[in-house]
């Protein structure tokens, strides 16, 4: 096997997005600080309604798909082809934009700690046209396979290889083929996971600190790996970090807000549509769950 190291390291930036809430972002910091497919990497966390109350209003996407991880928290997603999903401590609200949606995300609390990610995940150019989907996943249909009492992996997307058995999350088979893990470590505790040559990779902590083949990533720092077919991560104390890989799509990238297309002028045409309130036409009253693997 040939192990994945460091390549770039990218301290997250503190910001805000939707009606003010407060976020880090280390992945979609500028039109440079991207890892093919990913756009976008928000962690927001924060126990002051303050934070986090004013929510995300109803706002459009085209030409990518959105992934909210909540882990501990209550959210509302509402759309325009009528979706409804609570998301939850645990859950994940997996979205294809695709030609066109208008969404909103809520909080439905008014205090205590509301804390997950938000991750944007490109689409190519023959899908990106493709009518908006929408999936929420409850905590209990994502796979836990516990390493000890206090460490566990946990398979959003894609299949990895846990205490030798292959764990495969409930989302799967996208073109992309993305992998999401949730891995939390004991102090002095070591995990060796693989990650199919090729595709991009990124570990991102958010408790504590971990060590890749020994050099240290900080507490909401995001990693770049080299290639490779595996990823050694370690910890000194207790810690936790979201792991992501992807099949990289190398084309064009033109992004404008919520746009993401492969030519200027397909940005042009979204924002057209848009405001002549075309951007969702002839889409289905409701979509499918077309993600959830069986």
């Amino acid at each position: 096997m040939t192990a994945r190291t460091l390549k770039q390291l990218i301290p997250a930036m503190l910001a805000s997005d939707g009606a003010g809430v407060k976020i880090k972002r280390s992945l979609g910091q500028s039109q440079g600080v991207r890892l093919d497919p990913f756009l976008m990497l928000d962690a927001f966390g924060s126990d002051k309604a303050d934070d986090y109350i004013a929510g995300f209003p109803a706002h459009p996407h085209r030409g990518f798909e959105t992934v909210t991880y909540m882990l501990d928290g209550h959210m509302l997603h509402e759309d325009h082809l009528g979706n409804k999903g609570h998301l939850t401590s645990g859950g994940v609200q997996w979205m294809t934009a695709g030609r066109g949606i208008i969404h909103s995300e809520m909080p439905q609390q008014e205090s205590g700690l509301m804390r997950g990610f938000q991750l944007w995940i490109n689409l190519p150019a023959a899908e990106k046209m493709k009518e908006a989907a929408y999936v929420d996943i409850p905590a209990t249909d994502i796979p836990l396979e516990q390493l000890t009492e206090q460490s566990f992996v946990k398979v959003i997307a894609g299949e990895t290889v846990v205490n030798g058995k292959t764990v495969r999350g409930p989302i799967f088979g996208l073109s992309t083929e993305p992998l999401y893990l949730d891995v939390q470590l004991d102090a002095g505790q070591s995990l060796t996971l693989p990650v199919t040559a090729g595709h991009n990779a990124y570990v991102y902590p958010f408790e504590g600190e971990v060590f890749v083949e020994g050099l240290k990533v900080a507490n909401h720092h995001g990693a770049v790996l080299t290639d490779g077919d595996s990823v050694t991560v370690s910890a000194k104390d207790k810690a936790r970090f979201i792991l992501l890989s992807a099949k990289p799509i190398k084309e064009p990238v033109v992004q404008y807000g919520p746009f993401v297309m492969n030519k200027p002028e397909e940005i042009e045409q979204a924002i057209r549509d848009y405001q002549a309130g075309k951007l969702t036409n002839n889409q289905q009253a409701k979509t499918i769950a077309i993600h959830k693997s069986n």
